[in-house]
């Protein structure tokens, strides 16, 4: 296993060197085999008592150099100068195989000089969440921090009840974030801020230094980045539900599942996460967001891109114009594609802002609404999709105008449909699913579910069998709201 830890040679504003506080009784939850493999770590690193040891805070691997680190961050819109990392510990950088770095980092490790009066814990249903989700993603093909392993603590956490403790262990191209710039960019050192920019551009962006201008081409990779990543979230209907500039990465991966979900009944405005009581976060505000928050980060980046203050406003202010191009382009692929439709043009826009306010005004499930779409084009295929609608009619309407449009590519009905089912998952990590996957661990330690969960939501595009993991939540296993954990 090559190890580095290339974050503490930066200066010693960025962080601080700190140890994880031991827990009483620690247990196995999960380990990730396949990502350990991918890291190149060692055998007795798994699911051991070693392993065991390590991954709950208890000891100190040999390969590990542990650290918080400092960052700043708006949240909900209001700037906190000092956030950094209250109850996350980053162990190492690995360096696996393909030549890539890797952050390996404990979160629920315990109180940091950043915990701000918090107990630095992790109660276990973020961590069941985080490690659900976040797996899922990376099968479903968003970028994404990924989970190593899960341990529970043996000792209770105290939120509005008493509930098991849990510590995961998470893995990522590196845990800095658009806060992390504006942390630094805040001490009003412009040697601080250069150390900093000049980190990302050789550990995520490294052709930027032969730029013309370096640092106006880092901004403009963040922004690329982040409206990839926003694409993403946006086909899937997931809502990340806490877009601070706190957990908005630097290299453009999903970070810090809080109260995340994905859409059930298609509502543009949905909002799941139980402190957003404006809809700041909520579904159809991801993109505009992601802007405000590349704003945030190129205002820090200004005495970076050009010594005259006008000529670096202009600059970063046209790459920032980029933002929205780029996401509609990205976006209108990735739609046309849900819809089998291969080779996308402007005017699909409007067909496929029709399907969703039709999904909308039917209350249609978001997945299975552009599931059963393929059976449409199959002989012999059940109409599930129209079976969605309490108005047929209204998407039989909508149906002609979408089968006049695959008429025009030189595809078969059934080629079509092979397309989207690639692109248009079956099973989704149900909020209800993780819900109950919660419950059972929280109650009396029934890890039953949340393994079946796992396993299934590796192959989101089969066909199940498993219709209890397809079929979208009753009405009363509906959950309207979830938490950040701490």
């Amino acid at each position: 296993m090559q190890v580095d830890h290339s974050y503490s040679r930066l200066p010693s504003v960025f962080f601080q060197p700190w140890q994880a506080s031991p827990v009483a009784n620690p247990s196995w939850l999960a380990f990730n085999q396949q990502l350990a493999t991918e890291l190149d770590l060692p055998a007795q690193q798994g699911e051991t008592e070693q392993g065991l040891l390590q991954f709950s805070g208890n000891t100190v691997p040999a390969w590990a150099k542990p650290l918080v680190q400092a960052y700043a961050g708006h949240q909900f819109g209001q700037y906190n100068p000092q956030l950094g990392d209250g109850r996350a510990l980053l162990l190492a950088e690995v360096i696996a195989h393909n030549g890539k770095r890797y952050d390996i980092q404990l979160k629920g490790a315990g109180p940091t000089p950043y915990s701000r009066g918090g107990d630095g814990r992790s109660a276990i249903g973020p961590v069941i969440r985080e490690y659900l989700v976040s797996e899922a993603m990376q099968v479903l093909g968003v970028p994404t921090t990924r989970a190593l392993a899960a341990v529970t603590t043996g000792q209770p956490v105290f939120r509005d009840d008493e509930l098991p403790g849990a510590i995961l262990t998470r893995v990522a191209s590196s845990h800095i974030r658009i806060g992390t710039v504006q942390y630094i960019a805040a001490l009003g050192n412009t040697d601080f801020l250069r150390t900093l920019a000049d980190y990302l551009i050789e550990r995520h962006y490294p052709d930027c230094s032969s730029a013309a201008t370096p640092y106006l081409a880092l901004l403009e990779q963040v922004i690329s980045k982040q409206t990839t990543l926003i694409a993403h979230w946006m086909r899937l209907g997931f809502i990340h539900g806490v877009m601070n500039t706190d957990n908005t990465s630097i290299c453009g991966e999903t970070i810090d599942y809080g109260p995340c979900a994905f859409l059930d009944q298609y509502q543009a405005d949905k909002v799941f996460s139980s402190i957003d009581r404006r809809g700041r976060y909520a579904y159809s505000n991801q993109p505009p967001i992601a802007l405000w928050n590349l704003a945030r980060l190129a205002e820090c980046l200004l005495p970076l891109i050009a010594d005259d203050e006008k000529q670096a406003v202009e600059q970063a202010t046209a790459a920032l114009q980029q933002f929205q191009p780029q996401y509609e382009a990205q976006w209108l692929e990735q739609m046309a594609a849900k819809l089998g439709i291969s080779q996308a043009v402007p005017a699909d826009k409007t067909l496929i802002d029709d399907y969703l306010q039709l999904l909308q005004q039917q209350a249609v499930d978001f997945t299975l609404g552009f599931r059963y779409l393929s059976g449409e084009l199959q002989t012999g295929m059940d109409n599930k999709a129209s079976a969605l609608f309490a108005s047929p009619a209204a998407f039989a309407s909508w149906r002609e105008r979408w089968l006049a449009r695959l008429t025009e590519q030189a595809l078969s009905h059934n080629e079509i449909a092979g397309q989207m089912d690639s692109v248009n998952p079956l099973l989704i990590p149900r909020n209800h699913l993780i819900a109950k996957a919660i419950r059972q661990a929280e109650d009396d330690g029934d890890l039953t579910l949340f393994h079946r969960l796992h396993q299934a939501w590796k192959k989101p595009f089969a066909s199940a069998a498993d219709a209890d993991l397809i079929a979208p939540p009753k009405p009363e296993e509906v959950v309207q709201r979830t938490f950040c954990g701490t």
